[in-house]
């Protein structure tokens, strides 16, 4: 359609489409059964969820849905080709279908005209499931490090399981008798065939928002792998993946491994498991406080008789049988330290007097007056100039002569 024109795929303008010339929706149906009836016969893949045939009719009405995703198409085929399938044809089957789509210009309708209906054998199912674990797994859905821990005691435990089932009454039956005060939100669902997955995820989105479940319960008898299918659905496993609340996933039996085992918080092999998993059990919990207490009491008793036998050593010392003992002690010491510390210093004061002594001697050595009291004489001008040369002396100088034991003045003559 370009420009308000519709336009055939070989290129001719047919009728204009304008507001002022609307096409009749005989025009619109029949169009769209055109576009329809191109894409020919084609295999599709699906899982049964109603089969309907009435009696003589040569008509029978399946409605056939994709496992994966809320989507649905009708199927009509011939009654024969339900009844000659290798295996019955139930509701949650998995089935290839070869048909043609075909649109009802008269009610609008889309159905799928089937010409032949394969069952989905068990190896198929199984490496259908293998092939969705190794991409999850690639995608890190099953990293140890993703997985939250159970609460100790959780204020509510959520439960998913089918109504009134076995799995669920053995849940509640030994979680209860675990820890008889213990609360549960529990949630029927349908846990076999193609309604599994719809009506488990809500349910799963639910608990997951309430803020008092601390951990989530999803449980289910043991089955066949059709029987368990659900519980390896992409959508399922991968809200459990995303869900903030701890899951455990409590499928089946131990030999039954589903993906959703793989992706949830913790496994339980089975949903008694499951019980013993998310509560204590109240008299294990009581004998080992009976046990702690018992160990407590006798690590208390044997403290308390190594302090009575550490206070009767220390009583038993002669420091406290006799408490002047350690002050005579004491002073004995200190006098013994006064004692030591006074020669320490009379010798360090003979040691500077020896050294003062010796330094003197030096310096008397040295001195000046040393050198007179040998005889000889210091010859200064009147200015104090020492006379080292005669060339310093004029005639008739007056000079000043010291010896060692006093002075007197001369004057200079000629030699």
């Amino acid at each position: 359609m370009t420009g308000g024109v519709y336009t055939s795929a070989g290129g001719d303008e047919r009728t204009a489409n304008t507001p002022d010339n609307p096409w009749p929706v005989r025009t619109v149906n029949t169009k769209i059964a055109d576009w329809v009836h191109k894409l020919g016969q084609i295999w599709v893949e699906g899982q049964i969820t109603q089969i309907s045939r009435r009696p003589r009719s040569r008509v029978a009405f399946i409605t056939l849905r994709d496992p994966a995703a809320d989507m649905s198409v009708q199927v009509t085929c011939n009654p024969d080709l339900i009844d000659r399938a290798p295996v019955p044809l139930t509701e949650g089957s998995r089935v290839v279908m070869l048909g043609r789509p075909t649109f009802y210009t008269g009610r609008a309708t889309l159905s799928l005209r089937v010409s032949d209906i394969r069952p989905v054998g068990i190896g198929e199912l199984l490496a259908r499931i293998e092939r969705l674990r190794q991409l999850l797994a690639a995608e890190g859905l099953f990293d140890p490090r993703l997985k939250q821990p159970l609460p100790f005691l959780p204020k509510a435990v959520g439960l998913i399981s089918g109504r009134a089932s076995a799995a669920q009454r053995d849940v509640v039956a030994v979680a209860t008798a675990r820890w008889p005060s213990v609360r549960f939100e529990i949630r029927d669902a349908t846990v076999q065939g193609p309604a599994a997955v719809p009506s488990i995820l809500p349910l799963l989105a639910d608990l997951d928002a309430a803020e008092h479940v601390e951990v989530i319960v999803i449980a289910r008898g043991g089955g066949s792998v059709e029987d368990l299918l659900a519980f390896s659905n992409e959508a399922l496993v991968r809200a459990v993946a995303g869900a903030r609340t701890p899951v455990v996933s409590a499928i089946g039996h131990d030999i039954d491994t589903p993906i959703l085992d793989l992706v949830a918080d913790v496994r339980a092999s089975t949903p008694t498991h499951a019980a013993g998993l998310v509560v204590p059990d109240a008299a294990e919990m009581r004998a080992q406080l009976d046990l702690t207490t018992l160990r407590l009491r006798r690590a208390i008793g044997d403290r308390l008789q190594r302090e009575r036998r550490r206070l009767v050593e220390l009583t038993s010392r002669p420091v406290l049988t006799d408490r002047t003992a350690y002050v005579r002690s004491q002073r004995i010491e200190i006098a013994t330290m006064r004692r030591r510390g006074q020669l320490r210093i009379e010798a360090a004061i003979t040691r500077e007097q020896d050294r003062v002594e010796h330094l003197r001697r030096q310096a008397r050595m040295l001195s000046p007056q040393a050198t007179l009291d040998r005889g000889y004489a210091l010859v200064t001008t009147p200015d104090g100039e020492v006379v080292t040369d005669q060339d310093q002396v004029d005639l008739d100088d007056l000079l000043r002569v010291r010896v060692a034991r006093g002075d007197f003045a001369v004057r200079a003559t000629a030699s």
